[in-house]
């Protein structure tokens, strides 16, 4: 987490999250350093994003959920992608209006921007997301996060996050990260 402009972060948590399909989602705090209040938001976070999965469909990037408006293509580096906005059919925390890139070969979501269709909470305002996607050990998932907000009585605040992959595709273990001096 890093508030304003600042280059430092405020606060580090590393959290494993497990995934079984369709619908089961758990997660971890593996480790969290500097201000509390950045594990809270990734606590919040995380437990929205677990309650959502179990509700299956219910913020899935679908036309139960969306109306797509093509915008154009794009190619990102050699891959050619359709560009589309997204407009959520209800007003929903879990639901983002705004775009989506996808893949032009494999219909695959790429990369995702926007605003929650409905504030997630009373404390953030002016939220940003940023998701974005990649094939890791023969899984489409999201390899990056950032979230931009305003937080009352704190300030604008980002949320970013990363996808560290686990040597053993197979293993629930956490593995250590060495840091960048190392």
């Amino acid at each position: 987490m890093f508030r304003g402009n600042e280059k430092q972060t405020t606060s580090e948590v590393m959290a494993q999250i497990n995934f079984v399909p369709p619908d089961t989602k758990t997660y971890k705090i593996i480790q969290a350093r500097g201000n509390s209040a950045g594990e809270k938001m990734v606590r919040e976070l995380l437990d929205r994003e677990t309650a959502s999965a179990k509700k299956g469909l219910g913020s899935q990037i679908s036309r139960t959920n969306y109306d797509f408006v093509v915008l154009r293509q794009e190619t990102f580096g050699v891959v050619p992608e359709h560009v589309l906005r997204i407009v959520p059919k209800r007003k929903d925390k879990n639901l983002l209006r705004g775009q989506i890139w996808v893949d032009a070969r494999t219909f695959r979501i790429r990369r995702i921007e926007g605003v929650p269709a409905k504030s997630p909470s009373f404390w953030m305002k002016d939220i940003h997301i940023t998701l974005q996607f990649a094939d890791m050990n023969g899984m489409w998932i999201p390899t990056s996060f950032d979230a931009m907000a305003t937080v009352r009585l704190l300030g604008r605040s980002t949320l970013a996050g990363v996808t560290i992959p686990a040597r053993d595709p197979l293993s629930t273990a956490p593995h250590e990260v060495a840091s960048p001096n190392e």
